[in-house]
């Protein structure tokens, strides 16, 4: 196939639903190129990358374990990769290798379009986790304007590096200050695996939660879990983890392929059939 040629790159990333956003994407805009996977070894990433004109790729995509990788190996960084020190979006540009980090975006486009207003009066948002996804989540929501940002995990030197990131918003916390945290805040975000498909439950007691808070999970495998379910039937308002992967796709794809794609309702069922096995 003619045109130019991008793909993700993971170890391991047969699992990546990315080839089914772009290939959507392809066809929709009648854009001649081609969107692949590529199961990359961490021994043998850098040679990857550094051969993607070799290979014929314009750029790609990133995903775990690479992510930080990728961003050291950039030969200019914009700012959103730069604060996290990891990349998740390449392209070539005159043979310059240079990247992005579009997880913060596709975390905020995605309660954006699903939960217009969410921001309410942008007091106390609480953050569950502090690995990759809280990173990207933490300085989304600085950047937005939030008066506090809570990092709540079980390791205090991580929950303190996390919560660095949102600069003097940042509050970091141990599970036990969960239940009064609960009380004051106006966003709840699970940036944890807990409650993924083959992964333990998401053990939280909603009740302290005013029901005008939004809650908002990352794991999108269930589209629902626990965590949203138990919040809808309380009232609160909920968003799912998938439209932050369909968003935090768009910026890669108009890099590589000239058109900024739109994620419509039509992209979200396709990839929920999947999800399905429909």
């Amino acid at each position: 196939m003619n045109g130019p040629k991008a793909c993700v790159i993971g170890w391991p990333v047969r699992q990546s639903r990315s080839p089914l956003i772009h290939r959507y994407w392809l066809r929709l805009y009648g854009v001649e190129g081609s969107y692949e996977l590529a199961e990359v070894e961490p021994d043998a990433f850098e040679a990857f990358v550094r051969s993607f004109a070799a290979q014929g790729f314009v750029g790609g995509n990133v995903t775990v374990p690479h992510k930080e990788a990728a961003y050291a190996l950039l030969d200019a960084a914009e700012p959103a990769a730069v604060e996290l020190k990891a990349a998740n979006t390449l392209w070539l540009d005159n043979g310059a290798l240079k990247g992005t980090n579009t997880d913060g975006f596709g975390f905020l486009a995605n309660l954006d379009d699903a939960a217009p207003g969410w921001e309410g009066r942008r007091r106390l948002a609480v953050v569950l986790g502090a690995g990759g996804a809280s990173r990207a989540v933490v300085a989304a929501l600085a950047g937005r304007g939030f008066a506090r940002v809570a990092v709540v995990n079980r390791t205090a030197s991580r929950a303190f590096e996390v919560a660095r990131l949102a600069g003097r918003a940042g509050e970091p916390y141990g599970p036990d200050d969960l239940p009064e945290l609960l009380a004051e805040t106006g966003l709840l975000v699970n940036a944890t695996s807990l409650g993924m498909t083959g992964k333990p439950p998401l053990k939280i007691d909603l009740a302290p939660l005013s029901r005008s808070a939004v809650v908002t999970d990352l794991v999108y495998a269930p589209l629902e879990t626990d965590l949203l379910a138990a919040a809808r039937a309380r009232g609160n308002a909920v968003v799912d983890g998938l439209g932050m992967l369909l968003h935090q796709a768009a910026p890669g794809f108009e890099r590589w392929f000239g058109v900024r794609p739109e994620v419509t309702p039509e992209l979200r069922s396709i990839l929920i059939d999947n999800l399905l096995g429909r």
